[in-house]
């Protein structure tokens, strides 16, 4: 679960990210339909955004779990109110990571981890939502490529944990019999996930397996987190396509 960023690209990443999810909200129609959030309208996710990032800052700070908030129960405010609302969750949680040590051990629900796993968390979840929030408005989706590759490199060690199975029970069904799925970006080494019977294994380097997607490292992020459909406009998938159908379908996160 090491990230290959380190703390101070972790937090210009969370502040790149939050400063395009904002841009993308600006001035909009709060009642706004997220077609990849289908429940949720605009302002639904602005304020689950603003409160993940108060939560993650007090799990930091209080070194402990705490309930997960109901993003229906988020008020960012009227959405003049909303830049500022964004910005003052990413300074707060920039603030406790700070202030309580990014190698300081604490609970998380996948056991002991350094308080940087909840920046990273944190992060890769802003990354996806900045996609939502484009996408429902019509704005341009801008991401660095060592931050997508990053929110795949953390969805896969989230998966290949055994103790997020208790978090996300789905996940067991992707055990399997050593099958390998690869995903091939074209700007860096690609991800190949092994399905063996006790649980997934991956690994980073040559894409070599039963199914391949390729493309940039930005669509191959929205294909791992089913944000976009595998299709051709998007990536480019060879081998066994049904195999690729059934990861995506045991994998949300």
């Amino acid at each position: 679960m090491t990230s290959m960023l380190d703390t101070a690209r972790l937090v210009e990443g969370l502040w790149e990210q939050t400063g395009g999810f904002t841009r993308a909200v600006a001035g909009r129609d709060p009642d706004t339909r997220v077609p990849t959030c289908p429940e949720w309208p605009l302002r639904t996710l602005v304020g689950h955004v603003g409160q993940e990032h108060r939560w993650a800052a007090e799990l930091v700070r209080r070194c402990e779990q705490l309930p997960i908030p109901d993003p229906w129960q988020a008020d960012p405010g009227a959405p003049d109110e909303w830049a500022r609302w964004l910005r003052e969750g990413a300074e707060e949680l920039t603030r406790a990571i700070q202030e309580t040590g990014a190698d300081t051990e604490m609970h998380t629900f996948i056991g002991p981890r350094p308080a940087a796993f909840w920046l990273r968390r944190t992060l890769s979840d802003t990354c996806v939502h900045h996609y939502d929030a484009a996408f429902a408005t019509d704005t341009a989706f801008e991401i660095a490529d060592d931050l997508a590759a990053d929110v795949i490199s953390e969805s896969m060690g989230l998966l290949s944990t055994p103790a997020f199975e208790a978090a996300r029970p789905a996940v067991a069904g992707l055990r399997g019999r050593g099958e390998r799925i690869g995903f091939r970006p074209r700007s860096m080494e690609g991800w190949v996930v092994t399905r063996t019977p006790e649980a997934l294994r991956w690994e980073r380097g040559p894409v070599e397996a039963d199914v391949v997607v390729s493309g940039t490292v930005a669509d191959l992020m929205l294909v791992f987190s089913r944000r976009v459909p595998p299709q051709d406009d998007w990536v480019t998938v060879t081998g066994d396509r049904a195999l690729l159908d059934h990861w995506l379908a045991h994998t949300a996160l």
